[in-house]
């Protein structure tokens, strides 16, 4: 990828992972550093484009013969609530948010180990120690929040990673108290950051990918009206376009990739 005026921008391909979302699959991605003066500029690019960020780096998954993961990202400006999510805000009604710049504490790590141990005991994050998690949450070269929930004790009950962007908020990581499983912790900040959104005049909150054959991740598609990116272009999500069994593929667009790794 180039563009006026600075250098070119590398991607490299990963080596082969076991898929974390889909049994038996594995996954490769392509990724490429966020640095620089331009760093916000091209994170905003990229996000358009389908790629997440993790720490400085941006990604996509480039699975060969599988394009099951696909970008989504929330309406704000059309959204409505359901009589579901009117009854989980109802549930939540002591709950504040805190936007906290990212610095990691030993509270929060104490909670995401919770969330860790109770939901992907089996994860590679079930594992990291608190300079993880401190990595996790610091090293972004963007600008960032790890907003806090905090229920009428002001007790920590959970927290999302979240980057701004130029036309929304983008979920990057979020956790919560695994024994409250009944306030639907992780409904209620999504909720909280389609209303952000709207108070900052934003129009999107992206929620990285939907995975319809994954349970863990099919259940973005809840959140309506929602894009998803098809073929480079972002579709709205209809009806017929969830319950389909084979959605159609996002391909990207890239400059050559130079490998990185067998």
């Amino acid at each position: 990828m180039t563009v006026p005026g600075r250098p070119p921008q590398f991607f490299y391909a990963t080596a082969p992972l076991p898929c974390p979302y889909v049994a038996g699959r594995t996954e490769r991605k392509v990724v490429t550093e966020l640095t620089g003066a331009d760093a916000d500029a091209l994170h905003n690019r990229l996000s358009r484009g389908g790629f997440r960020r993790s720490h400085n780096i941006a990604y996509a998954p480039v699975c060969a013969g599988c394009r099951s993961c696909i970008p989504i990202r929330i309406v704000s400006d059309r959204f409505r609530q359901s009589r579901t999510h009117r009854r989980i805000i109802a549930a939540n009604a002591g709950l504040r948010a805190y936007e906290m710049p990212p610095r990691a504490t030993a509270e929060q790590f104490k909670l995401f180990q919770r969330y860790q141990q109770a939901r992907h005991g089996e994860g590679d994050m079930a594992g990291m120690s608190f300079y993880d998690y401190r990595a996790m949450v610091e090293d972004t070269p963007i600008e960032t929040w790890l907003v806090e929930f905090r229920d009428g004790a002001d007790e920590l009950v959970g927290a999302c990673l979240t980057d701004r962007l130029a036309d929304g908020l983008s979920a990057v990581y979020s956790f919560f108290a695994p024994d409250l499983t009944r306030q639907s912790l992780g409904t209620r900040s999504i909720l909280w950051l389609v209303e952000r959104t709207r108070e900052l005049g934003l129009p999107y909150v992206y929620l990285g990918y939907w995975v319809p054959e994954s349970p863990k991740m099919a259940y973005k598609a809840r959140f309506r009206p929602a894009e998803i990116l098809l073929g480079g272009t972002w579709t709205e999500l209809t009806d017929s376009l969830a319950a389909a069994d084979d959605p159609p593929s996002w391909p990207l667009h890239l400059a050559p990739v130079q490998q990185c790794g067998p």
